[in-house]
């Protein structure tokens, strides 16, 4: 399959492994930042939201985890094929099960968000089989440092569900971006972004494009130092 290219980094891709989509390129550029040093994404896939996150933060040191074996092979491949190989790990884990003493400022993840079903197509990354929204969040606010930020890209109809699970998990939505395919369209994607502080959330408008097949200038202002693609 075909390489991905970005500016920095290099993305190589598997027919096994979830691909380089919009929803990954947002949450990587888009993702609050401030005062990282330790980020933890869970489900790297081809490990692109840890590298766009890696090229932000030019100090934060990275660990990525994915409970596909083959994902975590190809997102080894990527880490270590990158200028920021040194400050990138990934290890092949199952998050529900995950157990570590260290702290994370940022916490990433583009979950699986379409409830299980007969398709084998993207079965572990795109269907919820293997890590529900509960414990995506239950694990997560354990994890974060006390100022830390768990940031996520899900689909608009589950965000409510999704903020609710994460007030009882003592994480507080502080940033809300709606995201729209297309101006005139209805907003289709979420970035949340909570924290253990609770405070008044700030609510942003994204638009990715401005007609089909024609990107935004919000869009292009966003990812221009990441994409190497001209606008449509």
């Amino acid at each position: 399959m075909k390489s991905f290219k970005f500016k920095q980094f290099e993305i190589q891709q598997s027919k096994d492994v979830f691909r380089v989509g919009t929803d990954g390129v947002l949450l990587g550029a888009l993702a609050s930042v401030n005062n990282a040093s330790k980020v933890l994404e869970v489900g790297t896939g081809t490990g692109l939201i840890s590298l766009m996150l890696a090229q932000r933060i030019s100090k934060a040191e990275f660990l990525g985890i994915d409970i596909n074996e083959d994902a975590v092979e190809l997102t080894r491949t990527n880490f270590e094929s990158s200028p920021f190989a040194l400050r990138l790990k990934n290890t092949l884990q199952d998050f529900k099960n995950f157990e570590t003493e260290e702290k994370f400022d940022l916490i990433v993840s583009n979950p699986p968000y379409f409830e299980a079903s007969e398709s084998d197509k993207d079965k572990i990354a795109r269907q919820t089989v293997e890590l529900n929204f509960k414990q995506l969040i239950f694990q997560s606010a354990k994890l974060l440092s006390k100022n830390g930020i768990f940031s996520v890209i899900i689909p608009v109809e589950v965000g409510a569900d999704f903020i609710e699970i994460a007030k009882e998990n003592q994480l507080f939505l502080i940033r809300r971006i709606n995201i729209k395919g297309i101006e005139t369209a209805k907003t289709k994607r979420l970035i949340l972004e909570f924290s253990p502080i609770e405070k008044n959330p700030e609510e942003l408008e994204f638009i990715i494009e401005k007609s089909p097949r024609k990107y935004s200038d919000q869009y292009l202002e966003l990812t221009k130092e990441f994409h190497v693609f001209k606008e449509a």
